[in-house]
């Protein structure tokens, strides 16, 4: 119920802040909590106040956005292509959540500044991304400096921006061509960058024959094993008996609620439990690795999840 009650909240902001358009920073939480049709108490007790609700909902809509590039990206052993495959996937992304879409790309600038600081390292995970287009600059080429793909970035993001804005926005799809093309000509030049303009978006790839979706390891879907999920493992890893402020602290968790909702989905897929079964009411948890759980933080999907702090996962 708790759950249900956070993402109602969160969608609700992510709602009133795109209705508002360019005057989303005065959405109340009057507001937020009547369409949501969660009381202030239901609020209070799953966020310290309002900058905290808009970070969580920057979080929810930076998530959804991942579950769709990371796999698409990653699903190409080329850089052109991952770029092309990544950036489909998340305008794409845009048409199906445009009101999610439209916080994490206009409204979190209004967003205080924590959502600010957050917003930051999502733009370096999308720059790391953007950044290994050195590493196809043909010979004879200048190489760009890595400053060029924080740039580009923030090019592609004003255009959607602007777009996202415009009285009549349009299909965030057909912008892929000339986005495309930004972001590939300081790498590959201005011949490739030409030809891009005018391709369409690839289509998403199909799952393979026999497929039931993404790698799973323990019914733990590979793709979702983010950078924060893999830090929440490794806390109560170093720390059994964490509860969950402890893990929140070791993990570098601001929020909560985002705690709270990262070990209930890890205890359901049964990779942590508590500590001892008669608790007293209300004594904070005590959490450890179930044998399924020690497995996983065995694995390369760990290994390979903590290995940078600027890895695509850290989504």
């Amino acid at each position: 119920m708790e759950e249900v009650q956070r993402t109602k909240i969160l969608e609700a902001m992510a709602a009133e802040m795109a209705a508002r358009g360019t005057s989303a920073s005065a959405v109340t939480l009057a507001e937020v909590l009547d369409r949501a049709g969660v009381g202030m108490a239901a609020f209070e007790a799953l966020f310290e106040d309002r900058e905290a609700c808009v970070l969580a909902a920057f979080e929810l809509g930076v998530a959804r956005a991942a579950e769709q590039v990371v796999p698409a990206y990653r699903a190409e052993s080329r850089w052109l292509d991952a770029i092309k495959a990544g950036l489909a996937a998340f305008l794409r992304f845009l048409e199906a959540e445009p009101e999610l879409g439209r916080l994490i790309v206009v409204h979190a600038m209004g967003g205080g500044p924590r959502v600010l600081l957050r917003r930051s390292e999502v733009l370096g995970v999308l720059a790391g991304f953007v950044d290994r287009g050195r590493g196809e600059v043909v010979p004879g080429r200048v190489e760009p400096p890595a400053v060029v793909a924080e740039g580009i970035v923030g090019a592609v993001l004003a255009v959607l921006q602007n777009r996202l804005l415009a009285e009549e926005p349009g299909a965030p799809l057909e912008l892929f061509g000339a986005l495309a093309s930004i972001v590939v000509l300081p790498y590959l030049g201005a011949s490739v960058a030409r030809r891009e303009l005018m391709r369409p978006a690839p289509r998403p790839r199909a799952a393979p024959a026999g497929s039931s979706g993404p790698e799973t390891f323990g019914g733990y879907a590979a793709t979702r094993l983010t950078y924060r999920t893999a830090r929440v493992l490794s806390a109560i890893a170093d720390y059994p008996g964490a509860s969950n402020r402890e893990v929140a602290e070791r993990a570098g968790i601001v929020d909560q609620g985002q705690i709270s909702k990262l070990l209930t989905r890890l205890e359901g897929r049964e990779l942590i439990t508590k500590i001892g079964e008669a608790r007293t009411r209300g004594a904070p948890n005590s959490w450890r690795l179930t044998e399924r759980g020690e497995s996983l933080m065995a694995s390369a999907s760990v290994r390979g999840a903590m290995r940078l702090p600027r890895d695509p996962d850290v989504f």
